[in-house]
């Protein structure tokens, strides 16, 4: 009986440890420390000493101060054009990309033009921490736009 106790406890303890281990399972194609605080990268736009980032909007919302327009890469021909502006880049060049268009959870810019950057095989970039949106994110704080022209 005591055996069979024990059997159970090492068989519900690595199911235990299956069960954690695929919930851990990194879904998204970032890690979190590769998400970029707004605030943080407005301080750096507002530093004239600091050094910039390549900033690139890859959705339909507005133009960040600084940032590159590309358009919205859940359109091939949109991430064509980010794949051919990237490429002469050297791959430890710190890039910040962002949409703003949704709530992350629905965006259908911000994973392709993540994974991108991944398979090109860069080393510093980063994704905007934009949740809800530009609007709520980075507007209503004040943070630097571009200005309409």
């Amino acid at each position: 009986m005591r055996k069979n106790k024990y059997r159970l406890s090492i068989v519900a303890l690595i199911l235990l440890s299956v069960a954690v281990a695929f919930s851990n399972k990194q879904t998204e194609p970032w890690r979190p420390d590769q998400l970029m605080e707004p605030k943080e990268l407005a301080v750096i736009i507002n530093d004239s000493s600091s050094v910039k980032p390549l900033i690139i909007n890859i959705g339909p919302a507005g133009l960040i101060k600084d940032a590159v327009d590309i358009g919205a890469t859940h359109e091939p021909q949109n991430l064509d054009k980010l794949k051919e502006m990237l490429s002469p880049e050297k791959r430890d060049r710190q890039i910040v990309i962002y949409c703003g268009c949704c709530p992350f959870q629905n965006c259908p810019n911000i994973r392709p033009a993540f994974k991108l950057l991944n398979d090109m095989k860069f080393t510093n970039q980063k994704l905007l921490d934009l949740p809800h949106n530009l609007k709520a994110d980075w507007i209503n704080y004040r943070y630097p736009m571009t200005a309409k022209q």
